[in-house]
């Protein structure tokens, strides 16, 4: 599929550059003709596979830098903000649509939504945040060189750190248990990530999968665990409370991937900050519509930095107590 999608790449980049020429509009352009044909208005579709607060603060995180860089909404940028609501066959609709319309850049935020945005989209820019892997989601070439019509940012988590910090808070802990999504490659990624650190901290993983929100809460029920971890799995996040819910009951700890979570409820994490994240994908939006650049020589970049956040709220709800050691090196102490 991606050699195929790249081979057509070339072409569909060169009809557009013709049609804009002839015609002297915008109209049916991609970002980067658009930018050089000074064009008046940037459309921008963003395409997001489901509501939650990490999501949606990468998406305002990429709207603030653009403004912060002279886009303004309503007088030179607009924005067609689509939600798929977690549905994947939507998500495909929704990035057909952008291609139909031409949008000038696409931003496509999480792995299935950006899986959507790639089989539909050849001769568009588009930018992904919140990726866990380019690569496996067959996205990208490689890190260094993406190679097609798609770049942007990856929210790989630190599994390790956040197993290690599960030990630190709860040393006696045996087992973990990870309730994720079957059919997201993100998150297939990190379980596998967390098994080879859980051998290494003397844990044992177990495992539930679903294939919607709506399964989480019995996923959770079904696992004896001495602790939960929480990948950056869309379905799971989504319904983040009910899996808290069922920890509480346990009086089990749950260790999130991202801080978001933690406010939601979670105990603790060392994290990507998302809309930094966003932010950071906003940037390189910017140096494909203002200085032209192409997205198959632009790195897929990280995360800059981590934050440590901590729940002393729902930490006595899970009957735990955080180490002093963990509360004084945190960034972020929900109370």
């Amino acid at each position: 599929m991606k050699r195929s999608r790249m081979a057509t790449l070339g072409a569909g980049l060169l009809g557009t550059a013709l049609l804009a020429t002839a015609c002297g509009s915008d109209s049916g352009s991609s970002g980067q003709t658009g930018a050089a044909a000074g064009a008046d208005t940037v459309d921008i579709g963003i395409t997001q596979i489901v509501s939650h607060p990490s999501l949606d603060a990468a998406r305002e995180g990429f709207k603030k830098a653009l403004a912060d860089n002279g886009y303004t909404e309503g007088r030179n940028v607009n924005y067609d903000e689509q939600n798929a609501q977690g549905d994947q066959g939507t998500a495909t609709n929704i990035a057909g649509k952008f291609n139909t319309d031409q949008k000038d850049l696409v931003l496509a935020i999480a792995t299935p939504t950006a899986q959507a945005a790639a089989q539909a989209i050849t001769n568009i820019p588009v930018l992904i945040t919140a990726v866990t892997d380019p690569v496996k989601a067959d996205l990208v070439d490689s890190l260094e060189k993406p190679g097609g019509n798609i770049t942007g940012t990856t929210d790989l988590n630190p599994v390790d750190k956040q197993l290690e910090l599960l030990k630190k808070i709860v040393p006696d802990a045996k087992t973990v248990g990870i309730v994720y999504s079957s059919g997201e490659v993100n998150s297939q990624v990190q379980v596998d990530l967390a098994k080879e650190t859980a051998k290494k901290l003397g844990l044992e993983v177990k495992e539930a999968t679903i294939s919607n929100s709506g399964e989480v809460q019995q996923a959770a029920q079904s696992l004896d665990v001495d602790a939960f971890y929480v990948p950056t799995d869309n379905n799971v996040v989504s319904a983040l409370g009910s899996l808290i819910q069922v920890a509480e009951s346990k009086k089990v700890p749950v260790i999130a991937s991202e801080g978001d979570s933690v406010k939601q409820g979670a105990l603790a994490t060392e994290g990507i900050n998302y809309e930094k994240l966003g932010y950071q994908t906003g940037e390189m939006a910017v140096k494909i519509l203002k200085d032209g650049a192409k997205p198959a020589e632009m790195p897929i970049e990280k995360a800059s930095d981590l934050e440590l956040v901590v729940n002393e709220a729902a930490a006595k709800r899970m009957g735990v107590e955080i180490p002093a050691e963990v509360l004084k090196s945190a960034d972020n102490v929900v109370q």
